[in-house]
């Protein structure tokens, strides 16, 4: 059985789509726990982030497939957050 490091390096089909995956989930999970941490509605928050009610429903509801990597850098600057980088050797499982 072959075992995965996460679930989007089982459910992709390259090396990159799931990288692409796990940036889109990491920052979707930044971008709602700031909008929980000002306790905004998701109305307020849409308007925070620039981006429609229901587009913003998607964003906090996870369809992270609704969401290009770009539109979610961008909603992330609309909120004021920077974004950090790190870069690291990928390690063969």
């Amino acid at each position: 059985m072959q075992t995965y490091q996460s679930v989007f390096d089982a459910i992709c089909d390259t090396p990159a789509e799931a990288a692409n995956m796990k940036l889109r989930a990491e920052l979707m999970r930044h971008i709602a726990a700031t909008i929980q941490a000002n306790h905004w509605t998701q109305s307020q928050a849409a308007q925070h982030c620039g981006i429609t009610q229901p587009r913003m429903n998607d964003l906090l509801n996870g369809k992270i497939s609704k969401f290009s990597l770009d539109a979610l850098v961008n909603i992330n600057a609309h909120l004021g957050q920077s974004i950090s980088i790190q870069f690291g050797v990928l390690q063969a499982a």
